[in-house]
């Protein structure tokens, strides 16, 4: 009677440790998954700012024609295109979103500028880049939208009780949120 007791408890505890270790592994998996859906959907964001950066010198060309003279808020726009491609290869999304930033305001003061050219406005070349640069504006919004979900759902799992411990084992960290800073909260106003 005694040798069935101890095999009941050892079968028992055997189960429980299949039971932890099934959880555990599951646990990991569902980490992986979503760290992996963090970094995909960066790429995407990444995939729709080089657009931007590409439309960006097409779109100073078709002005300089128009507005030679506005030297200065052109090469503005070409410096803070600049800087922001530098900041794509930093780490750190503050310095990411900073440069972000500071390209979103010197095109809207470039789009500002294209107001008071009417035969800029009526250009075939600049309205169609103007409607480019919105619709990669609009994936872009959408694309941060879609990062800054998937890293809640990722900080969620690796801050939350149990999924912690696991996180904490594997050397899960949170990520940073990729946060509109000033400018670009009043985001880019592309008129057609």
């Amino acid at each position: 009677m005694q040798t069935g007791f101890i095999l009941a408890a050892g079968g028992l505890f055997c189960l429980l440790v299949a039971v932890m270790i099934g959880w555990a592994l599951a646990a990991y998996n569902r980490l992986i998954r979503q760290r992996n859906q963090v970094q995909a959907s960066w790429a995407q964001i990444d995939v729709q700012l080089k657009r931007r950066y590409d439309l960006v010198p097409n779109l100073v060309e078709t002005v300089k024609g128009y507005a030679a003279h506005e030297r200065g808020t052109l090469e503005a726009v070409l410096a803070a295109r600049d800087g922001a491609i530098a900041a794509a290869a930093a780490p750190g999304l503050p310095a990411r979103a900073g440069a972000e930033d500071a390209l979103t305001q010197s095109l809207g003061r470039l789009f500002a500028l294209a107001e008071a050219y009417p035969d800029l406005k009526a250009n075939q070349n600049f309205a169609v880049l103007q409607g480019e640069l919105a619709r990669t504006e609009d994936k872009i919004a959408y694309a941060r939208q879609f990062y800054n979900s998937a890293v809640q759902t990722y900080n969620t799992s690796t801050q939350s009780v149990p999924s912690n411990l696991i996180a904490g084992l594997g050397g899960f960290r949170p990520m940073d949120y990729f946060e509109a800073l000033d400018g670009e909260r009043a985001a880019v106003q592309v008129r057609s």
